[in-house]
């Protein structure tokens, strides 16, 4: 029997409050996963439908016995049962004549992760997670340890933290470069029964393809050239603690089954050894990228995003939080003002609520270091924020005439490159990926070009 698109499938009475299929709104900003499990009908007469499963074993095919009823007429009566378990949802074939396959190959019995499809007959079911949107009140304390907000979207995330981070449920935290992403991740660390152990940061996107494997899971001596001792990676150096794996959507197609394997079965293997090592170890991975896209143009493992994404907070952009401006300045103020009291001029304050913040806090915490720095009296100096005066000099200023061409070229170039890199991070908040991508150059040479002026990008 047909059924509406969106609704459970044929389910015989007593069964439907079991099996309904909860929709999640696309744009929530606090999701996870429900600890239930949802089989989506992606190709088939039923497309669109979806099934519930949970920890009761679960009876699908095209019969009046089945528990969930598909139109399909190539489908056995009685096809196929499923029934979730800890280590994911064991599908079993109850002896049907067409069969049951997954990626071309029949099966008897196997237990898939988030992400599998399951051929019965002419129908495709795809196993995802049931997600819910999380209805949280704002918590009534304006910071989470060293975070702070008076804004409600970031008080509900402080709420939020509060009972994730006393759990070991993977968290995924989106948005923008330079929200503060890693500080949310030390918090849940510094909140979490893991406080104590390390907590180490793997940044996916700085890591060279080619050594991110070692990088992760470590290597033993003469496993490459140049590998001339055993290494600890990423996952053994944060054993009893946390691994927070910053740009996790950077992370190379390739490796990313690697990474799933290791989160899943909380186990490495070093690259060249010769056996699986188990690790305690907590994920927190945060990514500015819609790693949703991502999935869809199969830039990123549906497999990966699941599992990575059991808890999935977005971190609002500062323009979306101007109530939290006038706090953050305090708190900058109080950071790098050597212990002095400096107060802002009220039309400062309001251009600052007015501006934009593409750079995010980020953005914020480096203009009020700055304006720390040239501040002589009580009142805060913005300097040139608000005027044009930091326009760089045109690179025909300072030419050193008396120089033969080649040196004074040189001068010029120097001049040049610091001046364009100044600018370039402060464009960027100081974020090295983001800064490569506006300037179009490889992200390792941009590194160079900085430490040769003595510049550095900032830290998330």
């Amino acid at each position: 029997m047909k059924t509406r698109r969106g609704s459970s499938i044929g389910l015989d009475p007593g069964s439907a409050s079991r099996n309904l299929t909860r929709i999640i709104p696309h744009e929530a900003a606090i999701v996870r996963q429900s600890g239930l499990g949802r089989l989506v009908v992606i190709r088939g007469p039923d497309r669109g439908d979806a099934i519930t499963v949970s920890p009761e074993p679960l009876v699908i095919g095209s019969g009046a016995g089945s528990d969930a009823r598909l139109s399909d007429a190539t489908i056995s009566r009685r096809h196929l049962q499923v029934a979730l378990t800890e280590g994911g949802l064991v599908v079993r074939d109850l002896g049907s004549t067409n069969g049951s396959f997954v990626r071309g190959a029949r099966f008897q019995e196997l237990i898939l992760g988030y992400g599998a499809e399951i051929q019965i007959g002419q129908t495709v079911l795809k196993y995802l997670p049931e997600e819910e949107a999380v209805e949280i009140a704002p918590a009534e304390a304006e910071s989470f340890g060293a975070l702070v907000g008076r804004d409600p979207k970031m008080r509900q995330v402080f709420h939020l933290l509060t009972d994730v981070a006393a759990t070991d449920a993977t968290v995924l935290l989106e948005g923008q470069t330079g929200t503060g992403k890693e500080l949310l991740a030390e918090e849940i660390h510094r909140h979490s029964p893991r406080r104590d152990q390390p907590f180490v940061v793997f940044d996916c996107g700085a890591v060279p393809k080619e050594l991110i494997e070692s990088a992760l899971f470590g290597h033993v001596r003469g496993a490459f050239t140049g590998a001339v001792m055993d290494r600890r990676g990423a996952f053994a150096e944060a054993e009893g603690g946390t691994l927070f794996l910053d740009e996790i959507g950077e992370l190379a197609l390739e490796m990313q089954p690697s990474l799933l394997r290791a989160i899943d079965r909380r186990m490495v293997r070093p690259v060249g050894g010769g056996g699986y090592q188990n690790v305690s170890v907590r994920v927190v991975a945060a990514t500015n990228r819609d790693l949703r896209a991502e999935v869809a143009a199969r830039r990123f493992r549906e497999d990966l995003y699941y599992r990575v994404a059991v808890f999935r907070i977005s971190v609002p952009p500062l323009r979306e939080r101007p109530a939290d401006i006038p706090l953050l300045v305090q708190r900058f103020i109080a950071e790098f003002g050597g212990g002095r009291t400096l107060h802002m001029l009220p039309d400062d304050q309001q251009r600052l609520v007015r501006h934009g913040w593409p750079g995010n806090v980020r953005e914020l915490r480096n203009l009020i270091e700055r304006a720390c720095a040239l501040s002589r009296g009580d009142t805060l100096d913005l300097g040139d924020f608000f005027g044009a005066r930091n326009t760089p000099a045109p690179a025909t200023e300072g030419i050193a005439y008396h120089l033969p061409f080649k040196e004074a070229k040189a001068h010029v170039v120097e001049h040049f490159e610091r001046q364009y890199l100044q600018v370039l991070l402060e464009r960027h908040a100081g974020n090295l990926s983001a800064a490569a991508r506006g300037a179009e150059v490889d992200r390792k040479h941009l590194r160079e070009l900085l430490r040769k002026h003595g510049l550095r990008e900032s830290s998330e």
